[in-house]
């Protein structure tokens, strides 16, 4: 009898639970609907879902079974729908995830791995208009615009105009800046969130507030820290960079036979001290080391460079290519300069599932532990693209602190990108093997206490939230937030205590309230 009793009461907390779930659903949709047009409120009912879930997913893993989508899409397309979804959000205990429509290595902008975790999805894809001020080499920039999009128009205004960013074209300008930014024009002008000015941020309380508004606390966060833990950023006002009319860039191919290992393990310590208008990255695929340089001038000057500091990759005249910087960048992306600069504008990437993990490197890794990898990891055909990109420079110059990205003092950023097509647990299983794989056989030799990782390559096996009562563990959230953030997570955790004390803004790894008595 009492067993009996204390399954119905069960029961009757579980239907009454669900039925008050369903309720505060309904009672947000109402309360979007009386300030954002219909057709751009989207439900699982709704015949645009579907499209618009998929429009910016760029990784299949996110939209397997199990995987928890979101309530709602709003489509905004202007700041008062952005603060009418939040207040309305915040009124009726609906949790607001921000999506500009560009990468995102985890789904954390449109999917939970929570199965019991409710949300919607801002939709910023439309709000991607950017004006340039030519007179003073800067522009206002939507946080829905992609990376593509801004080199596009900034060179449309004037071709000596570029801005430091990613390799990636179809990289959305709001998770990109939010996170820090790094890309092959760091090493000359800092990152982009180093060359942010101002801000257009939507609070927890749905307040619309800029630089001066939101205090210099919250424009610190913003710029590294991740901006969807703090609410919702809009567009961004950033300072355009000088290039040459004329650029050089060059990729150099090199075999495990033809050098390659030693070539790389040389790279290490030459990369990050080249002149600050040489980037030079490496990519290795398909057993094959290609070395990828931009160069802010001209090809003589280029040849000049390499020869004095890195003689043994044997460049010449003849790998030079020269062209435009806006041309530079398709170069980097498609591997080829043939493909026309209006490429930059298409916002699609092929579908494909995706796992990343990264590193960070302070000390050259050892030629002999180049050769375990290539022999061990590299040859396997499942094989991820490694990425090795160089810091230093500008961006090694300015303070760990002065913004929420701390990896500033390293040699180089070490990426496994594993990309594969195929659908299916067998495949799956074989790719995560491999990036944990080597993952784990490069402990000994990259960054330690703590190994660290730059926030824009999102990795959830770093760990995820807990809650304590309602709001976010610090304790626990310091496992994953101090390899992203250092010494700087602890500030990012005392401004969200002032901006979101209730944690409305929340996510696997958004940063957490820092506990007063942790102040």
């Amino acid at each position: 009898m009492i067993l009996h009793l204390l399954v119905t009461l069960c029961i009757l907390s579980s239907v009454r639970a669900s039925s008050s779930a369903s309720s505060d659903v309904d009672a947000f949709l109402g309360c979007l609907s009386a300030g954002i047009p219909p057709s751009l409120i989207n439900t699982p009912a709704t015949n645009s879902y579907s499209s618009l879930l998929l429009s910016s997913v760029r990784n299949l893993r996110y939209i397997l079974p199990g995987i928890t989508k979101p309530l709602v899409i709003v489509a905004a397309t202007e700041p008062a729908h952005v603060q009418t979804t939040v207040i309305c959000g915040r009124r009726h205990s609906v949790r607001i995830r921000t999506r500009s429509g560009g990468h995102d290595y985890e789904g954390l902008s449109y999917a939970s791995i929570d199965p019991h975790h409710h949300f919607a999805v801002l939709d910023l894809a439309e709000l991607r208009a950017i004006h340039i001020d030519a007179s003073r080499a800067e522009a206002w920039v939507g946080s829905g615009a992609t990376l593509g999009e801004l080199y596009y128009a900034a060179a449309a205004a004037n071709r000596t105009f570029g801005f430091p960013a990613g390799n990636c074209p179809t990289v959305g300008v709001g998770g990109h800046l939010s996170g820090g930014g790094f890309g092959a024009l760091s090493r000359k002008y800092g990152l982009s969130a180093d060359n942010v000015l101002d801000a257009v941020v939507v609070d927890a309380e749905g307040r619309l507030l800029n630089r001066s508004t939101m205090g210099k606390d919250l424009f610190w966060a913003i710029r590294g820290g991740g901006g969807e833990s703090f609410g919702v950023v809009l567009s961004w006002k950033v300072r355009l960079v000088a290039v040459p009319e004329t650029v050089t860039v060059f990729g150099i191919r090199r075999s495990r036979n033809e050098s390659a290992v030693d070539l790389i393990t040389k790279w290490q310590e030459i990369s990050p001290a080249l002149p600050r208008d040489l980037y030079l990255r490496v990519l290795v695929q398909n057993q094959t080391a290609t070395f990828v340089a931009l160069f802010l001038g001209r090809c003589s000057g280029l040849v000049d460079t390499m020869r004095g500091h890195f003689p043994d990759l044997g460049m010449a005249h003849q790998d030079c290519q020269e062209m435009s910087w806006v041309n530079s960048t398709v170069f980097f992306f498609f591997g080829t300069a043939d493909v026309p600069i209006e490429a930059l504008l298409n916002r699609r990437n092929p579908d494909y599932y995706l796992k990343v993990k990264s590193d960070h490197v302070q000390e050259p890794i050892p030629r002999h532990a180049w050769e375990s990898i290539w022999a061990n990891w590299l040859e396997k055909p499942e094989a991820a693209l490694v990425m090795l990109d160089p810091y230093g420079g500008r961006m090694g110059s300015i303070s760990p602190s002065a913004t929420p990205f701390p990896h500033r003092n390293y040699l180089y950023q070490l990426q496994f990108f594993s990309v594969w097509f195929e659908n299916g647990t067998a495949a799956l299983e074989k790719r995560l093997s491999w990036v944990r794989g080597v993952y784990k056989d490069l402990t000994p030799y990259v960054s330690k206490n703590p190994r660290a990782v730059y926030v824009n390559y999102r990795d959830l096996d770093l760990g995820t939230n807990e809650l304590e009562g309602n709001v976010t563990s610090y304790a626990k959230a310091r496992v994953w937030g101090e390899r992203y953030f250092k010494g700087n997570f602890k500030r990012l955790a005392a401004v969200k205590s002032m901006v979101d004390p209730d944690d409305f803004f929340r996510n696997e790894q958004s940063i957490p309230p820092l506990p007063a008595a942790k102040w």
